[in-house]
């Protein structure tokens, strides 16, 4: 039996187990087949946790992302930011509550053992507790106080009504679940342990790894103190940077993973899913530039390349049509008897010129005479086949990169000509995560050292290594998830040139003077934040709390800035979601109130127009951070 069929057992046997767990009478005593499971096994749970765990759900990139990257300004709407672009629409957050039951459900199990027998699921239970940590973590991020410690435990005499739990407290609670899990990933002998290699498929049974993936995940905690607590966010770091076990400093390391390869359930673990997400959001034009300028390759693996490959700018000149204008300065092109003939790309050159980002300024879509190539393509830009029929438009700027999060069939198709080849790319290819990568660890600790932490590296060494991991990581998950252009072209345009990383492109980046990190502290912790926001790309949880704890993008930056609305007050852009109106009816309706009340909170619910409400009243670890477009406070 391989390893993904052991992993899928485990749903049968987390079934068999909530039907059966404290349910059973003298008739079922009676009646029971000897053969029947009704007792669950840890390491099945443990399997099912994994299966569970996922961040970056459908609603999360869907209905959470654009909202995020629009206060952030980290994306941009494809219909141009309008005073709609401050408004929430739904209650976000991360279920956390299907993988905190097994946590529960796994401890039930252990204290139902003899002493001995439950030592030896130590490493199960830690492993659970890590990633039931991280879920809640970012479900925090964004509603504040959350139920936690009494939640997802009725089923063994826990309440239907659980309170909720300050944030302050739950980063201590987490904290310390992470010290015992790495203890427990340290100590515990190897031959005491019940942990088959084939049930993790996050680190093949590796124990060292997930004490290194436990360490590192205390910086994301300490990341998120820094305003409220500086002195413990800096001793945290340290206590990281000093482990014995180590943090995760390389790509062999990081938390990267897919779930199996058949999915034999109802839920979509395998794939993750394959719909379209972020449809309304474009990158945004310069954070794009300033990649571009610095030969960023992230730059390929987070955006999509744009329409315009050079027989769709040729098609346009045998039309005699016209192209966008900042299209045209990267073309050389010949002129015979009126007509333009595409010679090669110039500029940065393929496959650089096929990224393009949109203006950030205000309404700009209404303001057709400057912005209409970017805003009105449709409409400018169309091309027919021979009879003058099948109009098609093509983008011109770059989108999410949706390879990089949907797996199963997502269909791509190469920009041809109206009645040219249909070339497409749809096979059935199981999704990678990147979780937790080196990239993230050492960018946080470069930041942590230049706030004065003890660390035994420079901010300068920490910088360079968390960027140069960040792109490894992505060329790493891009390879994985098999995005269009890694390593082929198609065959189809000779002007077209692969994504994948190239030798000697990191060095080229790290020669840039906006990659090192040289300047005053002010200027260096700038650089470090912005590379943990260019990071986040594709974490837009994680991004949007380091630009609300950082202040940036800044306005009037020399890097990335932040535009200023004049009919957009920074102080009605959210710092966090609505509350959500309770239910009178609902038995949580009491806690609920009081829970909001405790920390502040007006009741809001989806689509309040009162948005200086959610930038006011703030989360416990946004408190004193500074506002939008001010910079560090650091």
């Amino acid at each position: 039996m391989n390893k993904y069929s052991n992993i899928l057992m485990g749903f049968g046997l987390g079934v068999a187990l909530v039907c059966t767990t404290g349910c059973r009478d003298d008739f079922a005593d009676i009646n029971s087949s000897p053969s029947q499971v009704t007792v669950g096994d840890p390491s099945y749970l443990f399997a099912m946790a994994v299966m569970d765990f996922d961040p970056f759900d459908y609603t999360y990139w869907f209905y959470d992302a654009p909202m995020l990257t629009s206060w952030t300004q980290m994306a941009v709407p494809t219909g141009s930011f309008t005073e709609s672009s401050a408004l929430t629409t739904v209650t976000g957050g991360v279920n956390y509550v299907r993988v905190l039951k097994l946590a529960h459900e796994i401890t039930y199990l252990r204290s139902n053992m003899s002493e001995e027998d439950a030592a030896k699921h130590a490493t199960t239970a830690a492993c659970v507790d890590v990633l039931t940590a991280y879920l809640a973590l970012s479900s925090s991020d964004i509603n504040g106080d959350i139920q936690f410690t009494e939640a997802g435990n009725a089923l063994h005499g826990g309440t239907l009504t659980p309170a909720y739990d300050r944030i302050a407290d739950l980063y201590t609670l987490w904290l310390s679940q992470l010290d015992n899990a790495i203890t427990v990933f340290t100590t515990a002998s190897a031959t005491d342990q019940i942990f088959e290699s084939e049930q993790d498929i996050v680190f093949k049974g590796d124990r060292a790894k997930w004490a290194k993936a436990a360490n590192s995940m205390k910086l994301k905690i300490a990341a998120r103190l820094i305003s409220q607590d500086k002195a413990r966010a800096l001793t945290i770091a340290s206590e990281v940077a000093n482990a014995s076990c180590g943090y995760i400093d390389s790509l062999a390391d990081a938390m990267l993973f897919n779930k199996g390869i058949v999915n034999s359930s109802n839920n979509d673990y395998i794939y993750h899913w394959s719909n379209g997400f972020m449809d309304g959001m474009a990158s945004n034009q310069r954070i794009v530039n300033f990649m571009l300028k610095n030969k960023d390759p992230r730059v390929r693996f987070q955006y999509r390349k744009n329409d315009w490959n050079s027989k769709i700018v040729q098609e346009f000149y045998d039309q005699g049509k016209a192209i966008p204008s900042y299209i045209e300065e990267n073309v050389e092109y010949t002129t015979t008897g009126g007509k333009k003939t595409f010679v090669r790309w110039k500029g940065m050159g393929e496959p650089w010129v096929r990224y393009y980002g949109l203006p950030v300024e205000y309404n700009a879509s209404n303001n057709t005479a400057v912005y209409g190539e970017w805003f009105d393509y449709s409409n400018r830009y169309k091309i027919t086949d021979e009879n003058g029929q099948s109009a098609k438009t093509y983008r011109p700027y770059s989108m999410y990169q949706h390879q990089m999060v949907i797996g199963r069939n997502y269909n791509f198709t190469m920009p041809t000509p109206p009645g040219g080849p249909v070339i497409t790319k749809n096979d059935s290819r199981p999704w990678y995560g990147l979780y937790l990568g080196g990239g993230e660890v050492n960018l946080y600790l470069a930041e942590f050292k230049l706030l004065g932490a003890n660390l035994p590296g420079t901010a300068e060494s920490y910088f360079t290594q968390g960027v140069k991991l960040s792109v490894q990581e992505y060329d790493k998950a891009a390879e994985l998830n098999q995005i269009a252009y890694y390593g082929t072209t198609y065959d189809y345009d000779p002007n077209e040139v692969s994504i994948e990383l190239k030798s000697g492109e990191i060095e080229a980046m790290l020669a840039s003077a906006d990659y090192q990190l040289t300047g005053s502290t002010s200027e260096q912790l700038e650089k470090v934040y912005l590379q943990q926001l260019i990071n986040f790309t594709m974490y837009p949880y994680d991004q949007f709390v380091t630009a609300r704890r950082s202040g940036l993008p800044k306005f009037n930056s020399q890097f990335i800035s932040r535009e200023n609305f004049a009919s957009i007050p920074v102080t009605n852009f959210p710092r966090r979601f609505q509350t959500g109106v309770p239910n009178e009816t609902s038995q949580l309706y009491q806690i609920q109130r009081d829970a909001y009340a405790a920390q502040g909170y007006t009741i809001t619910g989806a689509g309040d127009a009162n948005t200086s409400i959610l930038n006011s009243e703030r989360t416990w670890q946004d408190q004193g951070a500074p506002q939008w477009g001010e910079g560090p406070k650091n």
